[in-house]
């Protein structure tokens, strides 16, 4: 009693659902079992992979199990493909299914289409138990009532006719051949559900919302209808999914309540939102994961990227977690209520920071690697593998991290001189007079060079300048242009040391025989 009131005079000014929300999730839960179950209708977006990130999350954390199940019962918007292509998606983002259609388990099969003997069998359950009936009404019959809600500014839902049919009139019907859905018989929740990001909800369904369709004329089950029978068979312990899917819920709870089963916890998840406050569309190309992949961001930085908008951890903005990390990191209490925006620039930042984590990992070998076939792509035919030293690229990576926030930007224009020898040498705006004995200085002072860092350079090509009696700025803008073609960018003493001192002479002899044709043809010319 002393302990009680201990904790209450603490914690009184939190309200009632923070203190049991709190006491929740600090429990150890036993036997954790949730599911991913996207529609194979196109490919993964955002939304969804932090569906899927979570889950699996919450799963790892309690050490759980992370279930993948198709819902495809819609087999009109089915793709070809999908289901591949969502299965490689979360092998590249290292979210493995412990069951699912290609890793196996014991609650199989884990693709609906190939389910409904068992939506069959639990369907008739229901009729039987007199918690749903068949209803004969047409599609004509339907769409009227629609439009008579409409009219009469109401919100359309079925009147309930066939729910007071005698037995005598469903016989006949079904004797007549009439074809039939089943619905479900609405009635009111006892008491709200709890959910475990939001608190108690309550929502009636029977004020705004006819008897819900369970198992289509078709003989295929409705959405609501075989998540329900398949979460229970697969002995989900936790839904955690978007909080779209919120007003569901209370449909999903009668199902339970229908058939006397024991409802799984509910977790609805904040909404992703772009960066100007518009919900994400399928339709948008840029929200696609394979969108990402392709542009070279890693995994990690993505998963990051995504847990910004709903929190979930105890971390920064521009602190990167690997995914094992991640996992020790997750608390659901934590996640937000408030929907998020997604900042585009945010993921630049924490590829980059994932980029520098791994040079600090010691990971170089990997990025290397990389560039090496990064580069060799970009440049095929103009290029040699003697130019691709490991040792070259691990110092261009040194210098590059805080430039570069994806590693294929080293294949664009403005890193090209990493690479390649200047073709052109514009120096027509450049007040040098004399560049051919101005490089030719440069070169001997070069070689002469014992240490070979940027401050150094610096500081030698300044005293160079000087004994030459050329303006220190325009000489430094020659430089820059006969060693990378550029007329802004990097100063020239980081050029000149990523580049290194063998190749920094190459690039000077190089610009040099440029320099001396040109002058001799203008020779010649006048």
């Amino acid at each position: 009693m002393v302990l009680m009131k201990c904790f209450y005079s603490r914690f009184k000014h939190f309200n009632r659902w923070t203190i049991l929300r709190c006491f929740h999730v600090s429990q150890s839960v036993n036997c954790v079992r949730v599911r991913f179950a996207p529609s194979p209708t196109g490919q993964l977006h955002l939304g969804s992979l932090r569906t899927a990130l979570y889950n699996f999350l919450f799963a790892k954390a309690n050490n759980g199990k992370f279930i993948l199940r198709i819902e495809d019962t819609d087999q009109t918007r089915k793709v070809s493909g999908a289901v591949e292509n969502l299965c490689n998606i979360l092998q590249w983002a290292s979210v493995h299914p412990d069951e699912g259609p290609f890793s196996g388990g014991d609650c199989g099969p884990y693709v609906q289409s190939e389910r409904l003997h068992l939506y069959q069998k639990y369907i008739e359950t229901l009729l039987e138990n007199g918690t749903a009936y068949k209803c004969f009404c047409s599609q004509k019959r339907l769409d009227l009532l629609k439009k008579e809600a409409l009219r009469n500014r109401e919100t359309p839902r079925y009147d309930g006719k066939c729910r007071h049919l005698s037995d005598e009139e469903r016989q006949d019907k079904l004797q007549q051949g009439i074809p039939y859905v089943v619905r479900l018989k609405l009635v009111q929740l006892a008491e709200p559900f709890e959910d475990l990001i939001y608190g108690p909800i309550e929502i009636d369904l029977t004020e705004n919302e006819g008897d819900p369709v369970l198992m289509k004329t078709d003989n295929y089950p409705t959405y609501h209808f075989a998540n329900v029978v398949d979460d229970y068979l697969m002995k989900i312990t936790h839904v955690l999914r978007g909080v779209e899917w919120q007003l569901s819920t209370p449909k999903h709870l009668m199902i339970y309540q229908a058939f006397g089963w024991t409802p799984p916890k509910y977790a609805h998840l904040p909404l992703i939102m772009n960066n100007d406050g518009t919900k994400l569309s399928k339709r948008q190309g840029d929200i696609h994961v394979e969108h990402f992949m392709k542009l070279g961001y890693y995994s990690d930085a993505l998963l990051n990227y995504i847990t910004l908008p709903g929190g979930g951890f105890t971390k920064g903005d521009n602190e990167v977690l690997k995914l094992d990390e991640l996992v020790k990191n997750f608390d659901i209490s934590t996640v937000k209520r408030s929907s998020g925006r997604l900042d585009p620039a945010h993921l630049d930042r924490l590829n980059q920071l994932f980029i520098q984590r791994k040079i600090a990992d010691g990971e170089m070998n990997e990025l290397t690697e990389q560039i090496r076939k990064i580069v060799m792509s970009k440049y095929s035919g103009n290029i040699s593998l003697d130019d691709l030293s490991t040792e070259y690229l691990e110092q261009i990576m040194c210098w590059c991290q805080n430039r570069i926030s994806r590693l294929d930007e080293l294949a664009g224009s403005d890193f090209e001189f990493l690479w390649l020898k200047p073709d052109k040498i514009d120096i027509s705006n450049i007040d040098i007079s004399n560049p051919s004995e101005v490089l030719q200085s440069c070169i001997e002072c070069v070689r002469n060079m014992d240490t070979f860092d940027e401050s150094s350079v610096g500081s030698e090509m300044k005293k160079n300048a000087k004994r030459m009696k050329v303006k220190f700025a325009p000489y430094m803008k020659f430089l820059r242009m006969c060693l990378s073609g550029l007329m802004e960018g990097p100063s020239v003493g980081e050029i000149m040391t990523v580049l290194g001192k063998s190749k920094t002479l190459e690039r000077l002899e190089h610009a040099s025989c440029i320099c001396e044709e040109k002058e001799s043809r203008t020779r010649t010319e006048s």
